[in-house]
């Protein structure tokens, strides 16, 4: 008896533990369930906020690009509005039918022909309508009446804060007593305010942009005159956004009667009137958040009690990753900031530190001032063509060494590339603390270095400025430093020179050499060098690029990379562009069989008789096209308007070959290749100077040589300077190269015989 009561015990708690183990599994599973439905109800919540800040988000990119393209018509007009001859023929317009007629052609005319603006005129800052144009001619004021009260609008809020082209430095009182933004030179700002308005049946984007004077700033004494510019917001408006913006189907549309998967944003008049809205579907990222995470919802139901078991290892793991993670994280971060050789802050991380200290100095967290030296090593260049390249990477690590041992702790050093270092320091004194600061520097070259058996005896040049005494902005103080290191290399060299506002006569020189360039082209002073251009592995010349020269009868030869950008901003690269076109093709057209290359400016192949310049100059010089090879560089497919693309393709069906210069330096992108079958593609020389030493740059021309050859294009690499370089861009696949390992530019005198041997010695080398 006793035996089958102890049974029945036994048998009644296994029930009970079984009966305790089934509602704890029971629990569980309504608590797996209960888990789950509030993921999916937060799931689906998650999703529809999603949906909204994704239409919120398009919104909002609409709006800007909308805003942006208003201040991109302005700045496009600042030829015509920033301009001192357009303030003189403005306020004589009145008086004079020359003057009105040059406002027709400088104004109407020319905002209709390049930049599609259908309706134009010139108003006065008190509603005085002074010229008026529709479609380029001049009409009546009665025909843009509805017109004015909209543009005083505009007017009016162009004078709000922050609707200036460009940052103001100042303010300078009119003659009626109002004020007007200036930048730090005292030229005056352009003010500007764009809005919406209907014209007929059509919406327009209206823009103002008021007339100021560019470079005699005393022209400027009165409220200014202001060019109103109408263009359509039509298909091909919506075109570029649809392309831009990557929404297919955006459209104007003058019915609020919308579907529930599209979006709008809703267009005013300048005067509040509803003019219609943009409509575009909507990409909404609801459902197939849904799609993707239904599968993954019911997985972690049944994986559930899997991850409790395995979470510890999981997680034990996960620590040790994420450890492994933040150091190579850490690492990167480091390369980033860093020089590679000398170990040293690079540029982006000294210009971080410069911004940081100049910022706490102007709040006054810190007190003094941020000191920034500027340095060069004098005589680099010798070393290194003397020694060669290793013993001038040994010489920058060993001044980067004692440097970081000589000066203070507290002392930011950067290397900011070749020979040239930047040294940050905080304190105060003025004057007296940069002489100090210049004189330890100075001190610091005075032993000679020892590399490799050589005795090195190097000097360095020191420019010093400090802020925010002598300017407040980074750029600025790092460009005063330099100024200041490059009077100290007029003055002979191994010293250092403290900046003083004498010595920024950056803008007069630019002035003057504005003027003297102009007199230049008048005088026909500039003349044409040619580099030849070779094959990688035998040598032969196949060709050559024509380079401008100037050599100034009193500053010697300016460099072009001086003049060529003063042309552009003073209104001369077209007069330029052409005289350079004419002298190559008249002085290459009885050359023996040869390519020749012409760089292009962007400015030339944006104004509008572009082409039939360039066939009357092909029918007076009777030069073949299918000789020439145009270089463009890839500023000029930033605009990739049907202009741009038309101007190209009509260059081609002349003859002409097309070249995309300075390929990887600016704003690279395969969409540029595919726009545009270039005939062939040259790298930028940065690559190539780095390819001894810099695994990526190697990497990048490989690359680079290996898309020109998919996409059938010729592959040039410049600047090839020494052997191993040479050796280096042929393996990478480059089919043609020029530099000074082979031949410096030279006069056509120089250059035509070698082009009459070239088919006798095709291992031509510059000793």
């Amino acid at each position: 008896m006793v035996l089958a009561a102890a049974r029945r015990y036994d048998a009644e708690r296994q029930i009970a533990t079984g009966l305790r183990t089934g509602w704890i599994a029971l629990a569980t599973f309504l608590g797996l369930i209960a888990l789950a439905s509030a993921q999916v109800l937060a799931l689906q919540h998650a999703i529809r906020a999603a949906d909204e800040l994704s239409r919120e988000d398009e919104r909002q990119l609409v709006q800007r690009f909308l805003h942006r393209t208003m201040e991109a018509d302005v700045a496009a007009q600042l030829g015509i509005i920033n301009w001192d001859e357009a303030i003189g023929h403005v306020d004589h317009a009145s008086r004079s039918s020359t003057d009105m007629a040059w406002l027709d052609r400088e104004f109407g005319a020319y905002a209709y022909g390049t930049y599609n603006a259908d309706q134009a005129f010139l108003i006065h800052a008190d509603g005085t309508l002074l010229r008026a144009w529709q479609d380029g001619h001049a009409v009546d004021g009665g025909a843009i009446a509805t017109l004015r009260q909209p543009a005083a609008a505009l007017i009016a809020q162009s004078r709000t804060p922050g609707q200036t082209l460009g940052t103001p430095a100042g303010q300078i009182r009119l003659s009626d007593g109002s004020s007007w933004a200036v930048d730090h030179t005292g030229m005056p700002l352009p003010r500007w305010a764009g809005g919406m308005v209907r014209v007929g049946e059509r919406v327009e984007i209206m823009t103002v942009g008021s007339v100021v004077p560019d470079r005699a700033a005393g022209l400027f004494n009165h409220a200014p005159t202001y060019f109103v510019s109408l263009r359509p917001l039509d298909q091909a408006a919506t075109r570029v956004m649809r392309r831009d913006l990557l929404l297919p189907d955006i459209a104007l549309t003058l019915s609020p009667n919308l579907a529930a998967q599209d979006n709008t944003i809703a267009l005013d008049s300048v005067d509040g009137t509803r003019l219609g809205w943009l409509r575009w579907t909507a990409k909404s990222p609801g459902p197939t958040i849904m799609h993707r995470a239904a599968p993954m919802l019911w997985g972690w139901i049944a994986l559930f009690i899997g991850v409790l078991i395995g979470g510890s290892v999981v997680l034990r793991r996960s620590w040790r990753i994420s450890r492994e993670l933040l150091a190579s994280e850490a690492q990167a971060r480091h390369n980033a900031l860093h020089d590679a050789m000398s170990g040293l802050p690079n540029r982006v991380h000294y210009m971080q530190r410069l911004r940081h200290d100049l910022a706490a100095c102007i709040a006054g967290e810190l007190r003094g001032d941020v000191f920034v030296a500027y340095i060069d090593l004098d005589g680099f260049k010798v070393v290194n063509d003397t020694l060669g390249h290793h013993v001038g990477d040994e010489l920058v690590r060993q001044v980067a060494l004692r440097l970081r041992r000589t000066l203070p702790a507290s002392d930011f050093i950067a290397r900011f590339g070749g020979d040239e270092f930047v040294v940050l320091r905080r304190g105060e004194g003025g004057r007296a603390m940069a002489d100090l600061l210049g004189g330890q520097i100075m001190a610091l070259l005075r032993e000679a270095f020892v590399i490799s058996g050589n005795t090195i005896d190097v000097t360095c040049s020191c420019g010093i400025s400090w802020g925010p005494a002598q300017s407040e902005d980074p750029g600025e103080l790092l460009r005063r430093a330099d100024i200041a290191l490059y009077r100290a290399k007029q003055r002979g060299r191994s010293r250092y020179r403290r900046f003083t506002r004498d010595m920024d006569a950056s803008v007069k020189l630019r002035l003057e050499l504005e003027m003297e360039l102009r007199r230049a082209i008048v005088r026909n002073e500039l003349s044409m060098a040619y580099q030849p251009i070779v094959t990688t592995g035998t040598g032969e010349i196949v060709g050559v690029e024509a380079l401008m020269r100037w050599q100034h009868p009193e500053r010697g030869a300016i460099r072009p990379d001086l003049f060529v950008p003063i042309a552009e901003q003073g209104g001369l690269m077209i007069t330029l562009g052409t005289w350079m076109l004419r002298e190559v093709f008249a002085e290459c057209g009885n050359w023996p069989a040869c390519d020749i290359s012409v760089n292009l400016s962007p400015i030339q192949i944006m104004a509008s008789n572009f082409l039939a310049t360039m066939a009357g100059i092909v029918a007076e010089t009777r030069i073949d096209p299918t000789r020439v090879v145009l270089e463009i560089t890839e500023g000029v497919m930033l605009d990739r308007s049907d202009h741009v693309l038309g101007v190209l393709r009509d260059l081609g069906r002349m003859g002409f070959r097309i070249a995309l210069d300075d390929f990887g330096n600016g704003y690279s992108s395969l969409s540029y290749l595919r726009m545009f079958q270039f005939e062939r593609i040259k790298i930028d020389r940065s690559f190539v100077s780095n390819i001894e030493s810099d695994v990526d740059a190697n990497a990048i021309l490989c690359t680079i040589a290996a898309l020109g050859h998919s996409l059938r294009m010729k592959v040039v690499a410049e600047g090839v300077e020494t052997e191993t370089q040479r050796q280096l861009v042929q393996a990478a696949g480059c089919e043609m190269v020029q530099g000074f390992l082979f031949w410096k530019p030279m006069s056509a005198n120089e250059v035509r015989p070698l082009l009459n041997r070239r088919g006798q010695n095709r291992q031509l080398r510059l000793a």
